[in-house]
């Protein structure tokens, strides 16, 4: 039986790392449906909680490479 999902599956974590982005700004990516994601088989992801979604990395290195952070302007106190 072949597998249905591609092979370069990675966790949220695992992607922003080799991306150089937040793990937040993939989530985004995704719900837009700039990234494939898929639902992952719940491993603790080393923070309390379980790992749910796991992401193409293509997909997120190919949107990386677009990325500009954008500077937060500082709270009035």
């Amino acid at each position: 039986m072949d597998w249905p999902y591609p092979e370069e599956l990675v966790y949220g974590r695992d992607a922003a790392a080799a991306a150089g982005v937040p793990e937040r700004m993939i989530r985004s990516w995704a719900s837009r449906g700039r990234v494939r994601s898929f639902k992952g088989d719940g491993r603790p992801s080393g923070n309390g909680h379980l790992a749910r979604t796991m992401y193409v990395l293509p997909d997120v290195l190919a949107a990386a490479a677009d990325y500009r952070p954008v500077p937060q302007r500082a709270r009035a106190g």
